[in-house]
């Protein structure tokens, strides 16, 4: 038995990496094909090496890999050695791939008549390497080892301190390549924002209602007998008047949302209930 939890946890670790390092080169192919080469500043270290790569023409993997180590050294400082170990394989690898891709990046020809299409496709494109990277369970390199810094010591939100250090790095670009360059990518952010997320939660293809009634039997009866779903009755108590109440939760495919919907309120004018999305549904019949 300790063999096989052995060779399990092995194909695991081999299959985050291989995960990892796909969703890296796609974002260093993304970085040479798209954003260096059009001047977008998309925040992140990748962000500042296009503005030091324009104004001093220095290396871009290497301002990344200088400011990745930097971001890593801070980490150990205030993390510690474990928790900094998971940053240090992007540190090094993201940079290296930035170098080796960029022959072939040139190899590719960009018609650049259209740069907002340009933009929508490397958003979309980088919020499926970002999702895929969050999904091996590494670390990312660069400014998020910061954000992490800072909410363990001063509780300052992840979410919060990246954005502020996205628009920094984004405002900063506006002012070396012009405003349009800046809009354009605050669209790319939000749109690798939106992707990232449905990579990394899924699509939701179901929808959970929980629903609170007076006609219980009756939504019972519509949701069961006419719909062919089931549902999941349970107990539950208010906060303000600790009245005892009967919750039904069900959960639909989304296609079916509004025949729910509209089939609670015509039996219950009154109900009262929450939907939520669902984006996965094991067992049950």
């Amino acid at each position: 038995m300790e063999e096989i939890l052995a060779s399990i946890k092995k194909q695991g670790r081999i299959k985050k990496f291989a995960l990892a390092f796909i969703s890296l080169t796609m974002s260093a192919l993304i970085y040479n094909i798209f954003l260096l080469p059009l001047n977008i500043v998309s925040g992140g270290v990748s962000g500042v090496a296009t503005i030091t790569n324009y104004l001093y023409h220095i290396d871009p993997s290497l301002m990344v890999f200088l400011l990745s180590a930097a971001c890593s050294l801070i980490s150990l400082l205030y993390l510690g050695v474990e928790q900094t170990a998971s940053t240090i394989a992007a540190s090094i690898i993201y940079p290296i791939l930035i170098k080796v891709t960029a022959p072939i990046a040139a190899l590719i020809p960009i018609e650049t008549n259209d740069i907002f299409i340009i933009v929508i496709f490397a958003g979309v494109l980088s919020g499926i390497a970002s999702g895929l990277f969050y999904k091996s369970g590494y670390v990312n390199c660069g400014f998020p080892v910061i954000c992490k810094v800072l909410y363990e010591n001063f509780k300052i939100a992840i979410s919060k301190s990246t954005l502020v250090i996205n628009i920094i790095v984004v405002v900063f670009g506006g002012i070396f390549f012009g405003s349009l360059n800046a809009m354009y990518a605050a669209i790319l952010l939000y749109i690798s924002s939106i992707v990232m997320d449905k990579v990394i939660l899924g699509i939701s293809n179901n929808k959970a209602f929980y629903i609170i009634t007076s006609e219980e039997d009756a939504i019972k009866e519509y949701i069961i007998e006419n719909l062919h779903h089931n549902v999941t009755t349970f107990d539950v108590k208010g906060g303000f008047l600790e009245k005892k109440r009967k919750v039904l939760l069900s959960v639909i495919p989304s296609r079916e949302y509004y025949k729910v919907a509209e089939g609670i309120k015509h039996i219950d004018k009154e109900a009262f209930f929450v939907v939520t999305d669902s984006y996965e549904v094991i067992g049950g019949k």
